[in-house]
């Protein structure tokens, strides 16, 4: 149910029965009810539309300002009666008064577009709060500008940040014990050397409690360090913490892991973390590869050995082709880029990490121009208008 609370002028000529038949128009387009409710109600609300119904409204909404002003008001017009012309007037008056808002208008389908957006926003941020990400061990020494706040994580997000020693995770490497379940079935039953899938479940175990331990959503590892002490790595085990919605990101990316769980959080899809390997400008696509990924992304797969170091398991996974949205934000919030394009296949060249995708992309010029560093995260499906509607939402 999205509430809205309406105004409208007495002396307007629309109807109450024009009032509902807009209002039900945008229910069945957005596939869930548009519910006026009272003042207090809406005042309530995390997320709630100001009905304008009509010209001369104007008066009606000074008669609330002062309830609505500290509000971002999401303003809906119906197109009839000078609903739009009475908006814009409003509108005007709000920011000229310290508030701020923005008025939703267009034919159903676009407004209905719009309000979907902006209720996957509301509830994806809702979603976050409360939650904490965590690193263990630093950020690999070649990641130079993996900057991140976790003051900003707090202040924009509600979301709690924690640092933990990589030797807290060597000591639960050590108990040698995983939670069996279908994901850790799965990777058993591929043809690949059993002793390396125990060493690299092991590690899915160790990351696992703690996750239980620090209440964790999401962890990023420095994964390097594990060749040297336990000679495996953590590409099994954020397979599996990714596939069972735990966002699990590689070499002590907190950014990266931040993009996750944003995206993760509008929606609600999982997630490839990856690096941007090849640009063919010509025929306007992109490589894109990394030794992890959630099996849930994939229509098949086979296990490899980790490419860096040719030792470990690593996932080498195969796509369906999609529609697909690449994206990734600032360590403190203050920027992000989300882009769509479309999954055309899935190439294997063993000079890069074992899963690779080629996308197909109108333009290049983000990532030639003005990258947020290298590793970008890409699901399924076309999100831009989301990821948009949401850091809008963290600048009102």
């Amino acid at each position: 149910m999205i509430p809205y609370y309406q105004i409208r002028s007495p002396l307007s000529q629309i109807t109450e029965e024009k009032m509902t038949r807009y209002i039900g128009a945008l229910s069945e387009v957005l596939g869930e009810n548009l519910e006026k409710v009272s003042l207090e109600q809406y005042l309530d609300e995390n997320f709630a539309l100001l009905y304008v119904a009509s010209g001369g409204s104007e008066g009606f909404f000074l008669e609330v300002f002062e309830q609505l002003k500290a509000r971002h008001c999401y303003i809906l017009t119906s197109g009839e009666s000078n609903s739009l012309a009475a908006s814009m007037e409003i509108l005007s008056f709000l920011r000229k008064h310290g508030g701020s808002g923005e008025i939703l208008h267009g034919d159903t389908e676009q407004v209905a577009a719009r309000i979907r957006s902006l209720t996957n926003a509301h509830r994806a941020l809702a979603s976050l709060r409360g939650k904490k990400l965590g690193c263990i061990g630093a950020p690999s020494d070649w990641l130079i500008a993996c900057n991140y706040s976790p003051d900003a994580m707090m202040e924009k997000l509600g979301l709690g940040f924690v640092s933990i020693e990589i030797d807290e995770l060597l000591r639960e490497y050590e108990k040698k014990e995983y939670p069996e379940n279908e994901y850790t079935q799965l990777f058993k039953s591929k043809d690949f050397d059993p002793a390396e899938i125990e060493k690299a479940l092991y590690v899915y175990g160790a990351m696992k409690r703690l996750c239980d331990r620090y209440q964790l959503c999401g962890v990023t590892v420095r994964c390097f360090d594990l060749l040297d002490t336990i000679h495996t790595t953590g590409c099994l085990a954020l397979a599996i913490l990714n596939a069972e919605g735990i966002y699990g990101g590689c070499e002590g990316d907190v950014p990266a892991l931040l993009s996750m769980a944003v995206l993760g959080a509008i929606t609600g899809e999982p997630m490839f973390l990856c690096n941007p390997s090849r640009f063919d400008t010509k025929a306007g696509t992109a490589l894109f590869a990394h030794c992890t990924i959630p099996p849930t992304m994939l229509k098949d797969f086979c296990l490899n050995t980790h490419f860096e170091s040719g030792i470990g398991v690593a996932v080498q996974g195969n796509f369906a082709e999609d529609d697909c949205t690449i994206f990734k934000c600032e360590g403190d919030l203050s920027r992000f880029h989300a882009q769509e394009g479309h999954i055309i296949d899935t190439p294997f060249s063993d000079m890069l990490c074992r899963t690779q995708i080629k996308v197909q992309l109108d333009d290049f010029s983000y990532f030639l121009t003005r990258p947020i560093n290298n590793h970008h995260i890409i699901c399924r499906g076309r999100h831009a208008a989301d990821a948009e509607a949401f850091f809008r939402l963290l600048q009102a």
